[in-house]
């Protein structure tokens, strides 16, 4: 019999904790609150009590090839940007292929998660469930936390001067499901995320006026990338990693902000960051700059102050006559039934190593899965997580101890807050972290040996876009088909968009690539010797 493992949720992360569990012989049970997996992409259209909620037109900001399984592609007729509904219907798939529903208890409440009287000993917990009203304790060996971290909105009231006297409605982005209750209204959207900018753009055809409140600005990119690919597909390679790592960071940071203004300057549209050069992850949306040039929304500074009926901006500029203020201001990280010393460390911070294991735990038996954030795709990032705390738990890897474990978290964390500001979820460089886990268990991509031994796949690898099949191309897990997913990837971007066939296929060239990164060193010291 193999270690026993409680999995709390059965969306993205629940259902690569289920099958990572399975492939090292222990025994899952996941407890889901619903009746159905996908979690966070499993649409409901009314809001549920502590689950996360989604409006109808949501569509994927990360595109198939990036956003699937490392061993279950998507099917090569569906949209590269996929609609909910159909990310819902790949998950379902994804669980009825590994076999994964028999394992989880549908409509079962996790109320608590304690450590038993003999954790020193023996690492387990006692796991409180309710069920048709009725609560029962079962006792786990190990336990993952897989409920993500959009169900508790943060709603900054207290930050608004007058807001308590407005006399308008107020709703969190959560409680959004449509803009028909919005028709002929003046509409106030708060926060400048995806979410912000898909209510804004969606109430603009329907409201007599949307303003758009943004404290920091954003990035703002298309979907629709470099030669019209798949933004993801060319933006986040092997090749682009290297330049960013290695060159100067002032070059860095002029390659990174001129990158971001390809489509549009961001000063013009009233959407520069405060701090252009920090990696925090843009905003995805093909609309926004063509809404704001057909005035049928505005963007504006911080709210200074509300009154009864209006608000008005740091600039001096109000808006009157407010109907609705919309806060799309994000959600707090929040466990309600897991301790709060077990997750958070000094300072009251959430602190775990890699994002994953609370480095002051006796035995490594908890791991939170799904936490760290990145531009890569959530699945790979927590089908990766999973995999090794499942082989932490079945004593197959092992954790480097605090003391190297603490030390990593700070040198992290000053990185991070460099390269990403303060947040509230760990954000963090998505191959650099990718290559960091798979190292941990063994199946980190050889890059040298593959250009030794198979350099057309080498190439693809190295210059073509990180997808997630790469993580299970060698080492523990190898998936057979990994070589051909990477081979034919292009294939499957091209084939829902060519519907219309007038030429042959056009697909990136790796050889330009290559040439960049054989000129590379003349173009350093040629930086070099202008500067210095």
């Amino acid at each position: 019999m193999g270690k026993t493992v409680a999995i709390v949720g059965a969306g993205i992360s629940g259902l690569a904790a289920l099958r990572c569990c399975l492939e090292e012989g222990l025994e899952p049970t996941c407890f889901e609150r619903s009746n159905d997996v996908g979690g966070l992409w499993k649409f409901s259209d009314r809001v549920e009590e502590g689950r996360a909620s989604i409006y109808p037109s949501v569509f994927t900001n990360s595109s198939k090839e990036m956003m699937c399984f490392p061993d279950l592609p998507h099917p090569d007729d569906h949209p590269n940007f996929m609609h909910n509904t159909k990310l819902h219907e790949y998950l379902r798939t994804f669980a009825q292929k590994n076999g994964l529903l028999r394992y989880i208890q549908f409509e079962t409440l996790v109320c608590s998660i304690k450590k038993c009287p003999s954790f020193l000993v023996t690492g387990q917990w006692e796991v409180v469930v309710e069920k048709n009203g009725k609560q029962e304790p079962t006792m786990f060996d190990a336990v993952m936390i897989c409920s993500g971290h959009h169900v508790y909105p943060n709603l900054p009231k207290n930050a608004f001067p007058g807001l308590d006297q407005f006399k308008g409605h107020c709703l969190h982005s959560r409680e959004y499901k449509g803009p028909e209750a919005f028709k002929g209204k003046r509409v106030l959207v708060i926060g400048l995320g995806n979410s912000a900018s898909d209510i804004a753009i969606e109430l603009s055809r329907l409201a007599a006026q949307v303003i758009v409140s943004t404290r920091t600005g954003s990035w703002v990119l298309s979907r629709v990338g470099e030669n019209g690919y798949p933004w993801d597909m060319v933006y986040i390679t092997r090749f682009a990693s290297f330049l960013r790592r290695v060159l100067p960071s002032f070059v860095s940071d002029w390659l990174h902000v001129k990158q971001m203004n390809t489509r549009l300057k961001h000063e013009n549209y009233g959407l520069m960051p405060l701090n252009g050069t920090l990696g925090k992850e843009p905003l995805f949306n093909d609309e926004l700059p063509s809404c704001i040039l057909c005035g049928t929304l505005s963007i504006k500074p911080s709210v200074k102050k509300f009154t009864e009926t209006s608000a008005m901006f740091e600039d001096g500029t109000v808006f009157e006559d407010v109907d609705f203020v919309i806060f799309a201001t994000g959600y707090d990280c929040s466990y309600p039934f897991v301790d709060e010393s077990i997750l958070k460390g000094r300072n009251n911070e959430v602190t775990l190593f890699k994002g994953v294991f609370p480095p002051l735990m006796e035995k490594p038996t908890f791991a939170l899965i799904g936490f760290v954030q990145s531009l890569g795709s959530a699945i790979i990032t927590a089908d990766m997580q999973a995999r090794w705390a499942a082989k932490v738990f079945a004593n197959s890897c092992s954790l480097p101890t605090t003391k190297e474990m603490m030390d990593d978290i700070d040198e992290n964390m000053e990185k991070n807050l460099k390269w990403f500001g303060q947040s509230q979820s760990l954000q963090t460089d998505y191959i650099t972290y990718m290559d960091e886990l798979s190292s941990f268990i063994g199946a980190k991509p050889n890059i040298p040996w593959l250009f030794l031994t198979d350099p057309q796949l080498a190439l693809e690898v190295y210059f073509g876009p990180c997808t997630p099949y790469q993580f299970r191309l060698m080492g523990p897990g190898k998936w057979d088909g990994a070589r051909n997913a990477i081979l034919t990837q292009w294939d499957r971007v091209l084939k829902p968009t060519r519907t219309r066939v007038v030429s042959a296929i056009h697909r990136p060239r790796h050889l330009s690539n290559l040439l960049k990164m054989l000129l590379f060193p003349l173009l350093l010291l040629t930086v070099l010797l202008t500067f210095y």
